[in-house]
């Protein structure tokens, strides 16, 4: 490919704490696909445009190339801050905040977050997820769950993002497992459906017993010899039993669907079985892809 030539219309980016990904897109498809390690976490702010500038170099040209990215980036501790904009507020509406960049090539804009003042909540990435989300189901009318480290429950109606809340029900779980004493009883991998499903039942009937259900678990390793894998089944609806307790609100009599990856979707969605909800699933790896299509797609109809 000579210099003034290039693979894209336009870049798509999703910048984490952890991981960079880009995609060289031609309207709302993509031609090639690029990850790093250069995380939000790990770069100082002048960092930035070399990481990305690394990653996307053979995708530019001598033209200017618009980025539109979302994630971490726009953190008060990233490239730029990208201000939360109050709910509610329509995802694929989102206004992006330009970046000055030293190299001419890049038109870089940022998506920013959504925020919610009472319960006080915020997102910054999921608004992308939903954006894709909504792209493919525009007469959406209930409650998202997206689960992950922090979990978001989203109430969404005519496109709009009405409500939210967020759980950390995925950080508690890794930190009980890998760092609490719980760890010398919780296997590595491996399922228990059965004890799984009752778990949930039991805190969801009973959450004011969640210390208490974790510590038996260290206990009836010891003293009665639990399975490793029961306990991480446990362990897992417990958690999860508890977050549905505090959300009920959002499932309860509500059209849910579940966008994640797919031992998420498994266990939530085998969680609200237990409640007698079905909820529809959806595998959440191309939604932030397919939500920054959309912002890029209104963009240029009203520039």
């Amino acid at each position: 490919m000579s210099s003034n030539t290039t693979y894209a219309d336009w870049i798509a980016v999703d910048w984490g704490t952890t991981h960079l990904r880009a995609w060289a897109m031609v309207g709302d498809t993509a031609k090639a696909e690029a990850t790093s390690d250069d995380g939000m976490g790990t770069l100082e702010r002048d960092a930035f445009e070399p990481a990305l500038l690394r990653l996307i170099e053979p995708w530019l040209g001598q033209g200017t190339m618009p980025v539109v990215a979302c994630g971490m980036v726009g953190a008060r501790q990233g490239w730029l801050e990208a201000p939360y904009v109050a709910i509610p507020a329509k995802p694929c509406d989102l206004a992006p905040v330009q970046v000055p960049t030293h190299d001419a090539r890049l038109n870089m804009m940022i998506i920013p977050g959504l925020k919610q003042t009472d319960p006080a909540d915020v997102m910054r990435g999921e608004e992308t997820q939903i954006a894709g989300f909504l792209g493919a189901n525009k007469t959406f009318d209930g409650v998202l769950c997206l689960p992950g480290t922090h979990t978001k429950w989203v109430r969404i109606s005519a496109e709009e993002v009405v409500s939210f809340q967020t759980c950390m029900t995925g950080e508690l779980f890794q930190l009980l497992s890998e760092k609490s004493v719980l760890r010398h009883s919780i296997a590595p991998a491996g399922e228990d459906a059965g004890a799984f499903a009752q778990a949930v039942s039991d805190i969801i009937s009973r959450p004011e017993k969640l210390a208490q259900r974790l510590f038996s678990l260290r206990a009836e390793n010891v003293i009665n010899g639990l399975e490793g894998t029961t306990a991480r089944a446990r362990l897992s609806g417990c958690l999860i039993g508890a977050e549905l307790a505090a959300t009920k609100p959002y499932w309860l009599g509500q059209d849910v669907a579940i966008a994640g990856s797919p031992v998420l979707i498994d266990a939530y969605s085998k969680a609200l079985m237990t409640q007698g909800v079905e909820a529809r699933t959806f595998d959440a790896a191309p939604l932030t892809r397919a939500g920054l299509a959309r912002v890029h797609t209104t963009l240029t109809e009203t520039a």
